[in-house]
């Protein structure tokens, strides 16, 4: 066996390896595919539909007013009375627990909304795995880095009218696919490198919204390795009750990446 073959088998059981950690992470009790709603709150205080006790925003943040016969539970103490929690802009949001399901308060463009994570939601229920392309070699693609010098915040649209997210971009990664120049933005998050894009497979044979794809951070000479073949779906591709971001227009190539996660089935 040579080196280059033992390298491509390494990587195809680094593939396999990859494929199974997404489908032991969406099969999560309560994970994306638990989700089960999106409701957004304004200043009005308003009983949500299927969750117990009243809802609301304020300047301090999102209230809630329940009895303690409700079962709410925040932040390890049962609700009883009016209690406030402020989610940071863009995070995962702070939980509240309604026995075993999970509402999760969050703050998007200013905006609040409550996102409930059932862990018997259909959806999670039926779920098999995602559909994938086959592993190919053709798409671990060499690039090279040339970063910005110093980072530049990229404001992105969103799936959800209206909304708005930021990241970090760090560079742009350039390389060629047979034979045409291509580039994409690579954000940066911490010590982590991803790319959010579209193809010429997007709402075809993929999901009509946004991947995303892991990077491995540039080597100091400015390598970096786009593994096509572990592009992964967005929230989106699979429930309505997501936020997910869309790509910067630089991000939206023309070519067709026929490798990663393909359209939910």
């Amino acid at each position: 066996m040579t080196s280059t073959t033992l390298d491509t088998a390494t990587r195809r059981a680094d593939f396999e390896a990859w494929r199974a950690r997404r489908t032991a992470t969406l099969s999560e009790p309560h994970g994306w595919l638990s989700l089960t709603g999106l409701h957004w709150l304004d200043e009005e205080p308003q009983a949500v539909e299927g969750l117990p006790g009243t809802w609301w925003v304020a300047a301090d943040g999102v209230h809630l007013r329940a009895a303690a016969a409700d079962g709410l539970v925040l932040d390890g103490r049962a609700v009883d009375g009016e209690v406030v929690t402020a989610p940071v802009e863009g995070g995962g949001g702070t939980l509240v627990e309604d026995g075993d399901r999970h509402v999760e308060v969050i703050r998007r463009s200013g905006n609040h909304a409550l996102r409930v994570r059932d862990p018997r939601a259909p959806l999670l229920a039926s779920f098999t795995g995602v559909p994938v392309f086959a592993f190919d070699e053709r798409w671990v693609v060499q690039a090279r880095f040339e970063p910005f010098g110093d980072d530049r915040e990229v404001v992105v649209g969103s799936v959800v009218e209206g909304l708005q997210q930021r990241f970090t971009a760090a560079g742009t990664a350039r390389f060629e696919v047979d034979g045409a120049p291509q580039s994409l933005v690579l954000f940066r998050s911490g010590t982590e490198f991803s790319v959010l894009f579209t193809d010429a497979t997007s709402g075809v044979s993929t999901t009509g919204t946004t991947r995303s794809l892991a990077v491995e951070a540039p080597t100091a000479d400015g390598r970096v390795v786009l593994d096509f073949n572990r592009t992964a779906n967005m929230p989106c591709a699979f429930t309505d009750h997501a936020t997910c971001p869309l790509p910067p227009a630089e991000n939206r190539l023309r070519v067709p990446v026929e490798a990663g996660e393909k359209a939910p089935a």
